[in-house]
């Protein structure tokens, strides 16, 4: 076996619970991870790579402000079934937004993280992957 195969064999863990059946704040809990976790990775495949140029940059797409930016540009692109999650998301109890994060902004950011958890418990990584380069502006590359 490849390393590059070894990276696809991390451990993971199914949740408990169908996605549709769990709780949105659940899914934005392994969404924000997830979804920051692509963003990192994508940094680093950049050629700059001084960490606070990275930390910077990852902030953009990562704060409340950024994920609300980025689902604006995913909204026209979603499906039924992403709206719902999206909406449900949105109008979820999901605790106190952070001092810097605008309250309508972090329901946003929570809805866009329900998204991702719900579609990376799902399985669906081609999906998250389109999604991604919409955010990231590299549709080209794909």
């Amino acid at each position: 076996m490849s390393e590059h195969n070894d990276v696809n064999m991390l451990l993971f863990h199914p949740p408990s619970k169908k996605p549709q059946l769990m709780n949105p704040v659940v899914l934005a809990y392994i969404g924000d991870a997830v979804f920051e976790l692509l963003v990192r990775q994508y940094l680093i495949s950049l050629p700059n790579q001084k960490p606070h140029h990275l930390h910077r940059e990852a902030t953009k797409f990562v704060s409340a402000k950024g994920q609300k930016r980025t689902l604006d540009l995913w909204q026209p692109h979603l499906t039924e079934e992403e709206a719902d999650i999206v909406r449900r998301g949105r109008n979820s109890k999901s605790g106190t937004p952070p001092k810097n994060a605008d309250l309508a902004d972090y329901r946003l950011a929570t809805a866009l993280e329900s998204l991702v958890g719900y579609l990376y418990y799902e399985g669906r990584l081609d999906r998250l992957n389109e999604l991604l380069a919409i955010a990231l502006g590299v549709q080209d590359k794909q």
